[in-house]
């Protein structure tokens, strides 16, 4: 798609990109879609189809979309400003700040038994909680495991009306995670999902300030994504589109206007690019698994603070 010694977009690659893009609006999968590409300075912006299957208003560039697991790389972020000002460290444990998640028990195998476990062997830090391997999480290849029926019957995840999202506010959702044993021993495997949500109510109760005043002050503020919050206001619902789910039949069923933090394709261009420009170079955010390691503060200068006395 570039051309060859230009850091800008060629027109064949454009024109390429945007007959992808709207053979995916044909196909009747998806009413419409924004897409965003970047390159050095240079942006390219494509907007396709409508917000709604039965037609409507035209999708924009300031179209609303939720950000789903797009949200992984926003919490890294937030806990990497902990980081960068030395009010959180890599091998931290996180006992002080999540009493909940201290003193682990570990399942003696993913798939067993929930009362059959063993002590965890150490800790878990923060630098598990950055890289997914804090020992809890959604593991897609043992679906039929107690330990992931658990997560929805002691309500970590879903709710009645079988949205995926949890429902309590973050102090009763540690407190029912902290009922759980952990499937893998802390750094010992990446799993799905559990850990980024958790990075959210540390950053919280680091900060004495909510998750979402954290990143509203600290992230979303300097950067300019004024659209970006974890609901969307009455006076712009008219630039959120429904909420999809496929059925049986492929059925197209619109779900509620719920979800994660809602932003538009420039808003998560923004965050993207701050995210990188901000981390040192040992750092790598991936925005697909919001994987994080990094070696930018550390005690050996005796700069950096520990963690609260208990």
């Amino acid at each position: 798609m570039m051309e060859h010694g230009n850091s800008g977009f060629s027109k064949a690659g454009l024109d390429r990109l945007r007959e992808v893009l709207a053979r995916h609006v044909e196909s009747g999968k998806i009413p419409g879609l924004v897409a965003l590409v970047t390159r050095g300075e240079e942006t390219h912006v494509e907007a396709l189809g409508t917000m709604r299957h039965d037609g409507g208003a035209p999708m924009r560039r300031d179209t609303i979309f939720r950000m789903a697991s797009t949200t992984k790389p926003v919490a890294v972020a937030a806990t990497m400003v902990l980081l960068d000002e030395c009010r959180l460290r890599l091998d931290d444990p996180v006992d002080p700040w999540l009493p909940e998640l201290a003193d682990r028990r570990v399942l003696k195998r993913p798939d067993g038994p929930l009362d059959d476990t063993v002590p965890a062997r150490r800790p878990i830090t923060v630098r598990d909680l950055l890289t997914s391997t804090c020992g809890l999480g959604l593991d897609m290849t043992a679906r039929t495991a107690p330990m992931m029926s658990a997560f929805f019957e002691q309500g970590v995840y879903g709710q009645e009306d079988g949205w995926l999202l949890p429902e309590p506010g973050p102090d009763e959702w540690m407190r029912r995670l902290g009922t759980l044993p952990l499937m893998y021993q802390p750094g010992e495997r990446w799993l799905y999902n559990v850990s980024d949500d958790v990075l959210g109510v540390l950053v919280a109760r680091v900060t004495g300030q909510s998750f979402e005043e954290f990143l509203r002050e600290r992230i979303f503020g300097p950067l300019g994504m004024k659209d970006t919050a974890f609901h969307v206001p009455a006076d712009k619902l008219d630039r959120l589109p429904p909420l999809y789910a496929p059925r049986l039949a492929d059925r197209r069923v619109p779900r509620g206007g719920r979800g994660r933090r809602g932003d538009t394709t420039a808003g998560l261009r923004r965050s993207s690019q701050a995210a990188a420009d901000s981390t040192p170079p040992s750092t790598t955010i991936t925005p697909t698994s919001g994987c994080c390691s990094t070696t930018a503060c550390t005690a050996a200068n005796g700069s950096c603070p520990g963690p609260p006395s208990s």
